[in-house]
């Protein structure tokens, strides 16, 4: 059968919901391929006029044409499918019964799953259902109580900033399934009629041709322009949001530097502190950043090296036992240490205790030794600067008149007519008369 209108339309009247019937025609449709275009047109206005129940048949058949052509990899009836679709998918929704409009939100799902059309043109299709759904009062849901056409089970919302250019997305996918028909309808009866090749009709049937064309025209020329508009209100939305992302992106980049710079210092003061740690030093006695005599806040300056700590000697006293000799005699208050005697009571015969000498001071057993068995005293000559001779020289020549005798020989003259007591205290004189006995 020739490709003409009337057979298409044939095809498309004999249609039914069959298997055998759609794969029939869809072969048929797909064997003139060549006319996609026109055969889009006829199947869209017969969605238009046929029944509610006959229009899920035209979807059937329309999906059955477009897989197989995405299947063998030509895309004439994509390409001519793709601006009707939504329109034709919109029209066979609405009004239909619930179990229909599963069915064709079935077979838009699938188009999604299998990407068979271009995604703005699926977005046109879900998003034409999902209004329709939206106007009904009882408002459809998807499968597992989620959308149909969630893409993937998720229901999360866009961003905030992409909000305003959702409309603007979806009014030119409106646009575009309106103003895509209308113009390859255009396109094709306006070729028709100037085609040079075809016989001129009767100026009646011409004049009104003409004038079918002219109002074809001018539909498809509003629908371009509306689309037109809608577009650039997108790309203005697009402009802004690039304008915003773009300052955002130049603020996270001097962030993103600081961070770095910062990042590299705290690497470099962990390295510092880490070095003074396994050189033994404590963090507290590693060197100040500034070291090279720049000025603190509070006004000191530091210097390059810090000098090395004086050593301190201890301010503890050594123990008395390290000055005082072991077993020392002790002495009373009235006790002559170096003779042993009693000053007071003139005791001269008492033992005098020599403390123990050597390297190891043991206790020793003192034998008394008494002045009768010392050596004799080797005298001085009188000396102003001596002044009287001592008590124990008085005491000697009072035990020794031989010795006196002696010495008076050896130093005649020597204080020949002076008084010994001359010049002393008259206490100490008479003190020293009396253990003199009167001698001097």
């Amino acid at each position: 059968m020739a490709y003409t209108d009337d057979a298409v339309k044939a095809k498309l009247s004999s249609l039914n919901e069959t298997q055998e019937s759609i794969v029939s025609v869809a072969q048929w449709i797909m064997f003139h391929r060549r006319h996609a275009d026109r055969t889009c047109a006829i199947w869209l206005e017969r969605m238009r006029e046929t029944t509610v129940n006959k229009r899920l048949t035209l979807i059937y058949l329309a999906n059955e044409v477009v897989q197989q052509s995405k299947a063998r990899k030509k895309d004439d009836f994509l390409v001519a499918f793709s601006p009707v679709i939504a329109e034709a998918s919109a029209t066979a929704y609405k009004g239909a019964t619930n179990d229909v409009q599963e069915k064709i939100r079935r077979t838009v799902e699938v188009w999604n799953q299998r990407r068979i059309f271009d995604k703005p043109i699926q977005e046109a299709v879900e998003g034409r259902i999902m209004e329709l759904d939206k106007s009904r009062s009882g408002k459809k849901t998807g499968l597992l109580g989620g959308s149909l056409f969630s893409g993937g089970g998720s229901n999360a919302p866009a961003p905030a900033e992409l909000q305003p250019l959702i409309p603007l997305q979806t009014a030119i996918s409106k646009a575009n399934a309106t103003s895509s028909p209308a113009l390859s309808t255009a396109n094709t009866e306006y070729d028709k009629l100037t085609d040079a090749d075809k016989p001129t009709p009767s100026p009646p049937v011409y004049a009104a041709r003409l004038s079918a064309l002219l109002k074809t025209l001018s539909s498809a020329e509003t629908a371009v322009a509306e689309s037109i508009k809608t577009r650039q209100d997108l790309i203005n939305g697009l402009e802004d949001l690039v304008a915003t992302n773009r300052a955002s992106l130049e603020k996270e980049q001097s962030q993103l530097t600081t961070t770095t710079e910062r990042r590299e210092f705290i690497e470099k003061k962990k390295r510092e502190v880490e070095d003074a740690i396994m050189s033994g030093k404590s963090a507290t006695e590693t060197p100040s950043p500034a070291t090279d005599g720049t000025p603190h806040a509070n006004g000191r300056t530091t210097s390059s090296a810090e000098p090395e700590r004086p050593q301190v000697e201890a301010l503890t006293p050594p123990p008395t036992e390290s000055l005082t000799p072991i077993h020392s005699p002790k002495f009373t208050a009235n006790q002559n240490p170096l003779t042993n005697t009693n000053i007071l009571n003139g005791d001269i015969n008492q033992p005098l205790q020599h403390p123990p000498t050597g390297p190891t001071p043991q206790p020793t057993t003192s034998t008394p030794v008494y002045l009768d068995n010392l050596p004799p005293p080797q005298s001085t000559p009188s000396d102003p600067r001596y002044g009287a001779s001592s008590s124990s020289d008085a005491r000697y020549s009072a035990s020794s008149p031989t010795k006196k005798r002696k010495l008076d020989a050896e130093f005649e003259g020597f204080g020949a007519g002076e008084d010994a007591m001359a010049g002393l205290d008259d206490d100490v004189a008479e003190l020293l008369r009396a253990e003199s006995g009167g001698v001097v």
